[in-house]
């Protein structure tokens, strides 16, 4: 009731049999725990925590300029909200190497089951910008060699994030996730890809399990899950959508508040009280105050 009945070990356990299953798992991002709790509700088989959202939820734009204590302390407060494995974008490991490194172990304790670093020079940029560079191959090796070298869990997940696509080529992005996967990637991220072909290609060449980014607005197309899963995709990523609905509605609500000066017409629209609450599963939480209140034993235990 007043956390996440699993434990961390279990959730990166379910995480890498599900990707060793061969069917394509969905994976919506979250920007907060009780976005997450709706995420698990309705039946996706993981949660994703974005760099992007984390950094927009903070009014900052994605540059780099959230911490990988920042991103660990959401993390943890996401985790203790939901059954689900969450993957945590890390993007460059905010640092050099040894940044690397201590980001695999902050997220570690956090409670994530993984997490992905991406080959970007400091500061990084949205992967489906224009302006990106990427740092030689080599330094990428090291950064996750750093990252492999530093993690305690075996089963927590270490993610290859590739952006070369969009600076080197297809064929240079493919060689890079290669070369990652020898430095001790579990699976790889290639970010932009142009076409379908592409993704069939990349997934030819890679023998690990494999993401699929679908990101609304960006450079690749918004492929299907039944076209991605016969294409032989691991993951498919939802990252930024569920925080464009939610500002999306922000926005049009305020608008007819300012216009109507009052709520009355968006309550069709709204989220009950009765529905928040049993999201938040107030009933459990009153009973087991009740309960520990006249020296009974709490409910679940």
């Amino acid at each position: 009731m007043l956390h996440t009945r699993t434990t961390a070990a279990g959730r990166r356990r379910r995480f890498r049999e599900a990707l060793a299953s061969g069917r394509l798992l969905r994976v919506p991002g979250a920007v907060d725990p009780l976005t997450a709790r709706l995420v698990q509700e309705t039946g996706f088989d993981a949660v994703y925590l974005s760099g992007a959202a984390l950094a927009a939820s903070l009014a900052l734009p994605d540059i780099g300029l959230t911490t990988s204590t920042e991103t660990a302390a959401h993390v943890q407060r996401i985790c203790r909200a939901t059954d689900l494995p969450l993957l945590a974008d890390a993007d460059t490991g905010y640092g050099e190497p040894l940044n690397a490194a201590r980001t695999v172990q902050l997220l570690e304790d956090a409670g994530a089951a993984g997490l992905h670093l991406e080959d970007q020079t400091n500061p990084k940029r949205c992967g489906h910008l224009a302006g990106k560079t990427v740092v030689p191959r080599e330094d990428m090796v090291r950064r996750l060699r750093a990252a492999v070298g530093a993690r305690r869990d075996d089963g927590f997940l270490l993610m290859a994030r590739t952006d070369a696509r969009a600076t080197e080529g297809l064929d240079a992005a493919i060689d890079r996730a290669k070369a990652y996967v020898d430095a001790g990637a579990d699976s790889v991220f290639p970010e932009a890809l142009a076409d379908e072909g592409e993704f069939a290609a990349f997934r030819a060449a890679v023998d690990v399990p494999l993401l699929a980014n679908m990101t609304e607005f960006g450079k690749s197309p918004l492929l299907d899950a039944r076209t991605l899963e016969d294409l032989g995709y691991n993951i498919v990523l939802y990252p930024v959508t569920l925080m464009r609905l939610a500002l999306g509605a922000v926005e049009e609500g305020l608008r007819v508040l300012a216009a109507e000066g009052t709520q009355e017409s968006l309550l069709p629209r709204m989220q009950t009280r009765s529905r928040l609450y049993e999201l938040l599963d107030y009933e459990r939480y009153t009973a087991f105050d009740t309960a520990v209140s006249q020296g009974d034993p709490p409910p679940g235990t």
